[in-house]
């Protein structure tokens, strides 16, 4: 498969998408009951989303890593996710770019970009990007307000198909079903996504 080497993907409907981030139980336990994130989660920290089931596994280890050992499908509005790109600021600068103007958008942004590589189950790099999406200021509070429809928490999922990794298992099959988020074009030029006959602004999410 011919994947572009920025695209996002992920498990998506027509209002809402699947994100994922992996927490202490001291934090997830009460998000889950709540269905939104309450204290001990703090607002005033940024917080960081990522479409990719995979690249949340590469991250937290399967849910083995210390703070890190409850995962959470977190659904939000797709308007949400929308807005988010709409007001982030690349981590780094594209080549070419122009730095200063870069540095002024940066701080004046809620929300953070950044484009790392995908990994497959054994943590493997692959030769494409997957997105993290980070939250601060006004958009934790829009996430956390008014975005999220829904928190479940899919850890058991985790180490069953951990389990199945280590017995030497295919786990396709069992990984949640992502597929390439359709986005407009100029969201695609602010997250510095490779087109991929975007669709024209305005529609798509």
């Amino acid at each position: 498969m011919n994947v572009p080497h920025r695209q996002i993907r992920a498990v998506h409907t027509d209002t809402s998408i699947t994100v994922y981030q992996a927490y202490d139980l001291a934090i997830a336990e009460p998000a889950v009951a709540a269905r939104r994130f309450v204290p001990p989660f703090k607002r005033e920290r940024m917080t960081w989303i990522k479409p990719s089931f995979l690249w949340m596994m590469y991250r937290c280890g399967w849910a083995t890593k210390p703070g890190q050992a409850r995962v959470l499908a977190v659904e939000i509005t797709r308007a949400g996710f929308a807005w988010a790109l709409e007001h982030a600021c690349l981590s780094h600068p594209e080549p070419g770019a122009d730095a200063a103007g870069w540095r002024r958008r940066l701080r004046a942004s809620p929300v953070r970009v950044q484009w790392d590589p995908e990994r497959d189950p054994h943590h493997r790099a692959l030769p494409y990007r997957s997105i993290q999406v980070g939250l601060s200021g006004e958009a934790v509070t829009r996430y956390l307000d008014e975005w999220i429809t829904g928190i479940t928490d899919v850890t058991g999922m985790v180490h069953d198909v951990h389990r199945a990794l280590r017995a030497g298992r295919d786990v396709t099959d069992l990984l949640p079903r992502e597929r390439p988020y359709p986005l407009p074009a100029d969201l695609a030029r602010t997250v510095g996504a490779t087109p991929d006959d975007p669709l024209p602004g305005g529609q798509g999410v």
